[in-house]
């Protein structure tokens, strides 16, 4: 069995974090699936998804060291071609991912305790955002 829904989000800009947990369990119950998995999936190469102690310290955290690892440049080859300041955008978003995969039992995504699933904005701006979440299993 699948089963697919989108969730529409606005960013406010870079480094802008939600917790989308309870929005893909949501959406695994009105799969009906109770052991399968659970793939989150960004649309866009700007913007990542991953799972995080979603916490204040680090929704700080985790934006600022990705600036520090990739940080806003003009020397990045995108910006060379397209100009258009995002560069380090694409690059942070890559290194992170756009997808997440987690494991459904007993009709509920599989996370520890402190464990969120979150969609970061890496891009320069707030963005409409669209996040595909597929359900499969039994």
């Amino acid at each position: 069995m699948a089963h697919q829904q989108q969730i529409s989000l606005h960013t406010r800009g870079p480094g802008d974090m939600q917790d989308l947990t309870e929005q893909v369990a949501s959406i695994v119950a009105a799969s009906r699936v109770r052991t399968g998995m659970v793939n989150v999936f960004n649309v866009g190469s700007t913007a990542a998804v991953g799972t995080i102690e979603f916490e204040p310290g680090l929704q700080r955290d985790l934006p600022q060291i990705l600036d520090k690892l990739i940080p806003p440049s003009r020397h990045y080859g995108h910006e060379q071609a397209w100009h258009d300041g995002n560069g380090h955008s694409h690059l942070q978003a890559t290194l992170l991912g756009p997808s997440l995969t987690v494991p459904v039992a007993d009709g509920k995504p599989l996370l520890g305790t402190w464990q969120q699933i979150f969609h970061l904005e890496c891009d320069v701006r707030g963005r409409q955002r669209t996040v595909v979440v597929t359900v499969v299993g039994d």
